[in-house]
């Protein structure tokens, strides 16, 4: 690691912590040729598989186009913003553990109504009339006879 102060090649580590819920690590360190004190994080760089379109195109995959597609069909629905940012985490560890470099946009799809459906019924109902691109009422009552809801319990 080179120092920022004197761009020695040298710098020796002092102490380190986990940061960020454990996704990070915090290391303060100290120039071995200058005695200057710096802190440093390490992540994980996480290779996410490209996405392969209907038409063929492949795109890279973009976090922030996933948090929108799941958002919108979440609107005004009793999940918390925390319950979607670990259904997101969910679908990208599903996503990184196929360990494919490309996988299809339908793949992907399926994976979020999995999640959806599990989390909200009207939220995946909303996402598969989107996503099936139902062409008439029929193809979406069809979907519906064969959705099971989620079992809620009345207290």
């Amino acid at each position: 690691m080179h120092c920022p102060y004197c761009n020695a090649m040298d710098a020796k580590v002092i102490d380190s912590r986990l940061a960020a819920e454990g996704s990070q690590v915090r290391r303060r360190r100290q120039c071995v040729e200058c005695g200057e004190r710096f802190t440093t994080f390490e992540v994980v760089e996480v290779v996410m598989p490209r996405i392969i379109k209907v038409n063929g195109r492949i795109e890279p995959y973009d976090h922030a186009k996933l948090k929108r597609s799941i958002a919108l069909p979440l609107q005004k629905r009793p999940v918390s913003l925390d319950e979607m940012e670990a259904m997101i985490s969910r679908i990208e560890q599903k996503l990184r553990h196929t360990g494919e470099r490309e996988i299809s946009s339908k793949m992907l799809g399926e994976i979020v109504m999995s999640e959806l459906k599990a989390v909200d019924d009207v939220a995946y109902v909303r996402f598969a009339s989107v996503y099936r691109d139902f062409q008439d009422i029929a193809a979406f009552q069809a979907e519906l006879a064969n959705f099971q809801p989620l079992s809620k319990s009345k207290d």
